[in-house]
Order: structure tokens, then C-alpha cells, then sequence
């Protein structure tokens, strides 16, 4: 996906959410990119500008954002500025839910989710690592941001190992 000056351009929907890491600002589903793209044109965020073709390349239809869609996502850059919230996380619920669970299995469960968390963290690396032409300073930080939560899950499930024997049996 490119989008320059108003105009986003799609070869490839699924493809092009790879290569733009779409999945560190958005939870939108490279899947399911025609679908947000038929809702943002029936809510008249965005309009078709036109369909090209190159050579024996699949069509591609160049979107342009349109006043509406610019409102809109300036007000979502406002609200994602300006508004903090700390959501729970289903694994402290799990936590608070598990003195039933011998020490050993939530020991485990937790050292799964640290293999886990260490695997994705590993795909930033990567992600780092192979920057694409257009790469931009905020991508970096993008990428930077999610490698540095990942980090602090995996340091917070260090501790709960660390203190997971004093967690009191029921």
C-alpha cells in the first residue's frame, strides 16, 4: 500500500500489509483489507480514483482519502495522542485465576509465553533488518515502540517466575 499525498494506491492488498507492517499500527488483517476498504468507501472516507494496470500484473485501484476520511483520521490521530488507557490483559486474569494450577504447569505456561514473546520480538529484529525503500524515521519507531513492549511482557514474565512460588495455593 502507498499513500502519497492523499492517494492510496493498492497492488496487492494482503502483500502490501506485509510490506508496510500494517499490523504495528492497525488491527486491521492483511485477510481482510478489501473488506475495511468497501466499509471506509461506503462511510465515504475514501473514494476510487482510478484502476491501472501494468503489463500482466493484476489491476490495481488507486484510492484518494476524501474530506470526510481526513477529518476522520485526524481525529483519530488527536484521540490516539491525546487519550491513555491501560486495558487488562487476559493473562492477569489468568494469573489471579491459577492458584489451582500446580506450580509446574503455570511454570510452564509461563516459560511458553516467554518462547513466544522472544520468537516475536526476534521478527521485529528482522523487521529491522530488512528495511524496505520508503522506510520512514516513524516506521523505525513504529517497529522500536512494539520491540519495546514485547520486551517489558517478557521481562514481567521473568518476574512472575521469579515470584511464582510465593503465589498463594488454594
Amino acid at each position: 500500500m502507498t499513500v502519497t499525498a492523499g492517494v492510496v494506491s493498492l497492488v496487492s492488498p494482503a502483500r502490501d500489509a506485509r510490506l508496510g507492517r500494517a499490523e504495528l499500527w492497525s488491527q486491521v488483517k492483511p485477510g481482510s483489507l478489501y473488506g475495511a476498504l468497501h466499509r471506509l468507501e461506503d462511510e465515504g472516507l475514501i473514494r476510487p480514483l482510478r484502476t491501472e494496470r501494468d503489463g500482466a500484473l493484476p489491476a490495481r485501484t488507486v484510492y484518494e482519502i476524501t474530506a470526510e476520511g481526513t477529518r476522520e483520521l485526524r481525529a483519530l490521530r488527536d484521540e490516539a495522542f491525546t487519550e491513555f488507557e491501560l486495558k487488562p490483559h487476559p493473562v492477569d486474569l489468568a494469573l489471579a485465576v491459577s492458584a489451582d494450577l500446580d506450580r509446574e504447569v503455570l511454570r510452564g505456561y509461563v516459560e511458553d509465553r516467554i518462547a513466544v514473546l522472544a520468537a516475536r520480538e526476534l521478527q521485529f529484529d528482522h523487521q529491522l533488518d530488512r528495511r524496505w525503500p520508503d522506510q520512514s524515521t516513524a516506521d523505525d519507531l513504529i517497529v522500536a515502540h512494539a520491540k519495546m513492549r514485547i520486551q517489558t511482557e517478557i521481562a514481567w514474565h521473568k518476574k512472575v517466575l521469579t515470584d511464582i512460588d510465593k503465589l498463594e495455593a488454594r
